[in-house]
């Protein structure tokens, strides 16, 4: 249903911040889990964090906990995630996803956002 769009990324030094914005176009969040996951060239698509709509529950990967916060704007449709205390290995493509409640695969993804991080 619809479309996600990616905003925020951008180029940082190492200890900066950013914050990517996943906005709806189209659609709601209505009984989806939104996930933000990256990948790096040469590397696998990894989780970073994601958000049940419904309750607002959070997971994160362990690489990132304590340092983004994933959070949401039910009037807006839009989740964020904010990355601080960045470094060269959180350098990577950005992309949000969503996945129905009661099914097991993210269904819907972005064009991704690229995030770069020197030292």
């Amino acid at each position: 249903q619809g479309q996600l769009i990616e905003s925020g990324g951008g180029s940082v030094q190492a200890g900066g911040s950013l914050r990517l914005s996943c906005t709806a176009s189209g659609r709601t969040f209505n009984s989806y889990t939104i996930g933000w996951f990256r990948q790096a060239p040469g590397k696998e698509r990894e989780h970073v964090a994601r958000i049940s709509w419904s309750d607002g529950s959070t997971v994160y990967a362990n690489s990132v906990k304590g340092r983004f916060t994933i959070s949401k704007d039910n009037a807006k449709y839009a989740v964020y995630l904010q990355m601080n205390n960045l470094n060269p290995e959180a350098t990577a493509v950005y992309y949000c996803a969503t996945k129905y409640i009661a099914r097991y695969e993210y269904d819907t993804w972005g064009q991704g956002t690229q995030v770069t991080v020197s030292s």
